[in-house]
């Protein structure tokens, strides 16, 4: 992520910096070359000023004047001159570009240090936090459980453990997002890209949410070609689940959510329609933020979450050099494309 942002900012460092170069450099070259210009006038005036010393030719004489016309100074020595004076502009121009793009790079790497180590101790924080949290979050859990198992135990003792009992799964899930999320973030994060099929790896995460849609009464329909592209499995599976699911939660009863795929030469596009309650415009652009929910209708609904999902996906498909694109209707519905570049069409079984 640095490494981008720093060219980005040297590029930018570049380009001001050409330009002013590239502006002035047309300044010198002009006010060069009408030095050179005044210079043959003044040299043709000098000569025809010795011409007519001494009256040995004077204007009136109609030698003079065809004499006058074969002296002037050769015209390809003048345009060679101005040649030279470009070719030279150049080579500065090319020398400056080389220095200050050197400099550039070194600039935007002090600049974006200090910011790069504010990122990293913010990351190590939510990871060390996340796994610190993570020890007596499993211990309150397992004695939860235990104590839920016990038959002595009266039925208002058990109704406040199965409250704290949720609340500690909460709290978990949160902290596993957390982890997920600085895991992806990170530009060695565990990934590894190999050929996979895209169909086998919706399928997957149609499995998974198999279950809250038939409690939610919600069907799916899978209409995704099979292509297969670069990708690591288990990260791009993760992202398709939380787009099912983010789809199946905000839908009501009795809905449908579909998918269904359209590849080009370089890329595929999967589409996830539901029909929910749908998203605000104004909240579209905030979607894939840390912890954003939206505070109008989808917020009012009794679905649980903690607004990282979108986040993770998002950082899964950037991972995978794809996009993401959101369109949605208040009260009709939203539509994920999800694009994906690919290097295989078909079966690396197939000939």
């Amino acid at each position: 992520m640095f490494t981008s942002a720093r060219l980005k900012l040297t590029g930018w460092y570049l380009l001001i910096i050409m330009v002013l170069c590239m502006f002035f450099s047309l300044v010198v070259y002009r006010a060069l070359t009408v030095e050179v210009e005044r210079f043959e006038r003044a040299q043709r005036f000098f000569i025809e000023r010795r011409l007519t010393e001494g009256d040995l030719l004077p204007p009136s004489d109609r030698r003079y004047f065809l004499f006058r016309d074969r002296v002037p100074l050769n015209p390809e020595l003048i345009a060679e001159t101005k040649q030279r004076i470009l070719f030279m502009l150049i080579v500065v121009n090319a020398g400056i570009l080389v220095v200050t793009g050197g400099l550039g790079f070194f600039l935007a790497g002090k600049t974006l240090k200090p910011i790069k180590k504010m990122v990293d101790e913010q990351n190590r924080f939510i990871t060390d936090a996340s796994h610190e949290l993570r020890t007596p979050i499993t211990a309150l859990k397992t004695e939860i459980e235990v104590n839920l198992r016990d038959k002595k135990s009266s039925k208002e003792t058990k109704k406040i453990l199965e409250s704290n009992l949720e609340e500690v799964n909460n709290l978990q899930f949160l902290s596993d997002n957390l982890i997920k999320l600085t895991q992806y973030e990170k530009s060695n994060g565990n990934i590894t890209f190999e050929s996979v099929s895209l169909k086998e790896v919706i399928d997957e995460a149609c499995r998974k949410v198999a279950n809250l849609a038939k409690h939610r009464k919600i069907s799916i329909h899978n209409k995704i070609n099979d292509i297969y592209l670069q990708a690591d499995r288990q990260s791009l599976s993760e992202a398709f689940v939380i787009f099912l699911d983010n789809a199946i939660k905000y839908s009501p009863k009795n809905t449908s959510v579909t998918l269904n795929s359209k590849t080009t030469d370089h890329s595929t596009v999967v589409n996830i329609k539901d029909e929910g309650m749908g998203i605000d415009k104004d909240d579209i652009p905030h979607l894939f933020d840390r912890f954003f929910r939206a505070d109008k209708s989808r917020a009012k609904t009794d679905v649980f979450g903690y607004g990282l999902g979108l986040s993770i996906a998002k950082q899964i498909i950037d991972r995978h050099q794809g996009s993401i694109k959101v369109e949605s209707e208040v009260g009709k519905g939203t539509i994920f494309s999800i694009l994906l570049p690919f290097k295989h069409q078909q079966s690396p079984l197939s000939f």
